[in-house]
């Protein structure tokens, strides 16, 4: 198994931590760590200690989840000393393996509150960061507030001691560091969100605000909340990929995590007690990450997430399948093209052309063998964040809606869980009531349309777009995805 004990004798081609993890303090906690995290700011922060940045920069991971699967994979981080592999592969199939060491420490946070909550006080925490997913912040789309009458929010309000979302968690131990004249830490969002850190924000002082006035105000004043802009393809590792992954390696790793060889982070430099010096391993620090969000999420994401849904529809299940379909592969380029990059402000000296065929050739990556289910999953959350605003911009120009049409009903086909082959598979809508998922199949084509995926643009809906999606649906089922794809 992978753990320190083999640190000095890893298998030829593997690197390993230039640093000796035994000997690194935690400074950063972060909540929610999956994949991502784990192939992006965690690996961000290795590489500033493998540069000697004193920090200390240990990251302490947090689970907020209980249950069976969140014990397992406590117990493996645990008995791997925290310790996993990351495999990053280019489109040729090339890889290069390294053993990640900044994940210093594990906790369940149901198994044991107190000690989550003693780490987040503990002065040597200086960054509390979180990959929560889009959906997580508990953000009334149409008032754009804190929702304080979500249930589990209510019970951490009226128990704040004994939190259990992210929320309770990090404004108590922020009452308890105001109180011990500590000082607050920087609360940063790694999340696929437009103004993330502003969301946060909104999230954190609005629970605050419920609880504690006065320590909402604190909290307004001294912490600070940076926005970011963060990239990187990194798909589900299943027991196959697991066990493809270690023979290549040559490792025996519970949980290695496996990466397209792109990544990039965009991030506002505004912490309030420190940061690791990520500028020196490729951050690029910004004053505004608005322009950057914008090309991200509305060519790779919005692109990825229609690609996924269109694939699905006509039995592809791999991301590279998907995007070699060469009317899928059409289509997309024109809805970037036409849709996307006549109506969007780059930031200056940004080749938008560029950035699309960069994009196709993520997409076409076969050795990341990312799922087009992965791609589409959260689509009611994804489609607020990835669509909205080249929604809103075609509604209030007079843009033409076909492509943008299509893409919408393909999300709605999509959720149907049966391909044109008839095979079925079962979207994962984690923010969704059965019943709201099955107005996908009702039979009013336009009933769909009130599922939360399209509050984002509601006040601007038309007719006309309304129309235009039912009569794309319709074409979808009477004469396939194919037949009917708009120029």
């Amino acid at each position: 198994m992978l753990n320190k004990a083999i640190l000095g004798n890893l298998p030829k081609g593997v690197r390993g931590p230039a640093y000796d993890p035994a000997t690194l303090a935690p400074g950063i906690v972060h909540f929610g760590v999956g994949n991502f995290f784990r192939a992006h700011e965690a690996w961000y922060v290795e590489r500033c200690l493998d540069q000697g940045d004193p920090g200390p920069w240990g990251i302490v991971g947090v689970g907020l989840t209980a249950g069976a699967r969140s014990e397992r994979k406590a117990a493996t981080f645990r008995a791997q000393d925290g310790l996993y592999s990351l495999t990053e592969v280019d489109a040729h199939g090339a890889r290069t393996v390294r053993v990640i060491g900044a994940l210093r420490g594990y906790l369940l946070a149901p198994d044991d509150p107190q000690a989550v909550l003693a780490r987040l006080c503990d002065p040597a925490t200086r960054i509390v960061s979180m990959t929560i997913t889009e959906g997580g912040y508990n953000i009334d789309e149409e008032t754009g507030e804190f929702r304080v009458d979500n249930a589990l929010v209510q019970e951490d309000l009226a128990n704040p001691q004994a939190p259990a979302t992210v929320f309770g968690y990090v404004v108590e131990a922020l009452r308890h560091r105001r109180d011990a004249g500590v000082g607050p830490f920087t609360v940063m969002s790694c999340d696929n969100l437009r103004h993330n850190g502003q969301v946060a924000r909104t999230a954190f002082v609005g629970y605050a605000r419920a609880c504690d006035p006065d320590l909402a105000a604190w909290i307004e004043d001294h912490v600070t909340f940076p926005c970011s802009m963060v990239d990187r393809i990194t798909p589900s590792v299943d027991a196959s990929t697991r066990d493809l992954l270690n023979r290549e390696s040559g490792l025996d790793d519970a949980l290695p995590v496996l990466a397209e060889d792109f990544s990039q982070w965009v991030l506002e430099d505004s912490f309030c007690a420190g940061r690791p010096a990520l500028e020196t391993v490729g951050v690029q620090f910004v004053s505004d990450v608005t322009g950057y969000e914008q090309v991200k999420v509305r060519m790779l994401n919005a692109a990825h997430v229609t690609l996924g849904a269109l694939g699905l529809l006509l039995g592809h299940r791999y991301v590279h399948d998907a995007i070699a379909d060469a009317d899928l592969h059409r289509f997309i380029n024109a809805y970037l093209q036409k849709d996307v990059m006549t109506q969007i402000h780059a930031p200056q000296g940004m080749d938008l052309d560029a950035y699309r065929r960069k994009v196709i050739s993520r997409f076409s990556n076969r050795a990341v063998a990312d799922t087009l289910l992965r791609i589409c999953s959260d689509g009611a959350s994804k489609s607020q964040v990835f669509w909205t605003d080249t929604v809103r911009r075609s509604l209030q120009s007079g843009h033409d809606l076909s492509r943008i049409a299509f893409g919408l009903a393909a999300y709605l086909e999509m959720l149907r869980g049966v391909d044109e082959k008839g095979e079925t598979y079962t979207p994962l809508e984690p923010t969704l009531t059965e019943g709201q998922v099955a107005l996908a199949r009702a039979p009013d084509l336009a009933a769909a349309l009130a599922l939360p995926a399209f509050d984002g643009w509601r006040d601007l809906q038309t007719p006309q777009l309304t129309q235009a999606i039912v009569t794309a649906r319709r074409a979808i089922r009477e004469h396939g995805v194919r037949a009917s794809l708009p120029d």
